[in-house]
């Protein structure tokens, strides 16, 4: 005897796109969140736009020119530093902090994503 299962309900073309638009407003919604939080956490550089980023900040620490900025919208910042024409550094602490050295002057530099540079100037070997 073979199974014999009922419909409920039949199947229309409107049904089935409702249920795809639904999908959709759920996928959408999803991806939506997923960027802001990933965006926030400062773990999406790309997904920054510029006008999110604060204006540069000049100064200057052990010697060297320093420039930073931080965005806004998240936790990130950048930092560009430079020794006159001889060394030029680039940090970019999206999220958690980040540290270079430097080759010529043995120097340490940590930017943290609230957009604090720090140096430490190594011995000399």
């Amino acid at each position: 005897m073979p199974l014999v299962f009922p419909r409920t309900r039949p199947r229309t073309p409107a049904r089935a796109s409702r249920a795809a638009g639904v999908l959709a407003a759920v996928c959408v919604v999803v991806l939506s969140a997923g960027a802001v939080v990933g965006v926030r956490e400062g773990r999406a550089p790309g997904l920054l736009p510029e006008r999110s980023w604060g204006p540069w900040t000049d100064g200057g620490i052990e010697g060297w020119s320093t420039h930073v900025r931080v965005n806004r919208w998240g936790d990130a910042a950048e930092a560009d530093i430079h020794f006159g024409k001889a060394e030029d550094l680039t940090l970019h602490a999206y999220g958690k902090t980040v540290s270079a050295t430097s080759m010529m002057e043995p120097t340490v530099f940590t930017l943290t994503p609230d957009g604090r540079l720090t140096a430490r100037r190594l011995p000399a070997p």
